[in-house]
């Protein structure tokens, strides 16, 4: 099956990504870390407003646009390259849940205070992403989560977390629409370092030349392009996937999913964790300068990569 975006799709990336260089500059990211939510609220704002973000895959029947989970992909790996805390991750899993899971009621209410940027989260265990509306999954039904979330610490400051206690894991399609999902983060990360590395490698001379011009370093970052655009296949894949399966839950589409989920689940995070790495010591080891980017390219590959199950353990569940 080959996979492409759409002209749509593209035109959303870009709108995104323009917004995103008008107000989330490197300043604004770092204000955003240390704000009371996690992230900057009034940027939130206007990415649902004007550009509808947390609506793309609620369906218009409950204030919605009816798109999908690929176009909310296509937000969170923009997202992704500007290294933006943001809750669309958490919020995504939250209106997944509420689509495959939720009853009537439950999506009446729940929907359309999610598509104007109220953020709903998925219990996936006892550590959550943030959110304002947690649910929980039931066997095949669920609960809007009674206990408020207590927010903990994280390595990576623009990833929210919150802790639910005696909340048991969750495993199966919702998971793995959450590997899906966050491997759109991973892919955007990804392309920040690599285009971090490439910048810098044109700006910065070593025996009278910039070090972009040397063979070795050349051979590097062609490594690192390599493994962004394989990410970026496998990445697609398995979000088309994840909508596939959301808009009609069928045991089929749940084995596709699985699949395609455990692959982008294990390259990702490999390929983030290696390009995190190569940006690193392409910068000279810069990432212990808390004034550069690179230590925040770090932080996110480590993160997302203990966020859910760690690649060994999605790439065992492809043997089984």
């Amino acid at each position: 099956m080959h996979f492409a975006r759409t002209e749509e799709q593209d035109e959303l990336a870009s709108i995104v990504a323009s917004l995103l260089d008008k107000r989330s500059d490197s300043a604004a990211v770092r204000a955003a870390m240390e704000s009371e939510s996690g992230y900057d609220e009034s940027l939130w704002q206007a990415l649902c407003e004007q550009v509808g973000v947390a609506a793309l895959a609620v369906p218009e029947e409950y204030d919605g646009f009816g798109a999908s989970l690929v176009e909310t992909a296509v937000v969170l790996e923009e997202l992704g390259r500007n290294l933006a805390p943001t809750p669309l991750l958490a919020t995504a899993l939250g209106t997944a849940a509420l689509l495959v899971l939720g009853d009537d009621d439950q999506r009446a209410m729940l929907l359309p205070r999610v598509a104007s940027g109220e953020v709903a989260t998925l219990v996936t265990g006892e550590l959550v992403l943030t959110g304002d509306i947690a649910l929980q999954p039931r066997g095949s039904a669920l609960e809007v989560c009674a206990d408020d979330l207590q927010r903990v610490g994280s390595l990576d400051q623009t990833l929210s977390l919150s802790r639910v206690s005696g909340a048991p894991s969750v495993d199966g399609p919702l998971m793995h629409v959450a590997w899906a999902l966050t491997s759109a983060l991973q892919v955007g990360s990804a392309q920040r370092g690599l285009d971090m590395t490439v910048a810098y490698s044109k700006e910065r001379v070593q025996f009278g030349r910039p070090i972009g011009s040397f063979q070795a370093l050349k051979h590097r970052m062609a490594d690192m392009l390599v493994l962004v655009e394989a990410s970026r296949s496998s990445s697609w894949g398995a979000t088309a996937a994840a909508a596939a399966y959301v808009q009609d839950p069928t045991e089929a589409r749940a084995d596709v999913l699985a699949r395609r989920a455990a692959v982008a689940r294990s390259y990702c995070s490999d390929a983030l964790d290696h390009v995190a790495s190569e940006t690193v010591q392409l910068h000279g080891g810069i990432a212990i300068t808390w004034e550069h980017d690179a230590h925040l390219v770090f932080k996110r590959a480590h993160a997302l990569s203990h966020l859910w199950a760690p690649a060994h353990a999605a790439r065992a569940t492809l043997l089984t």
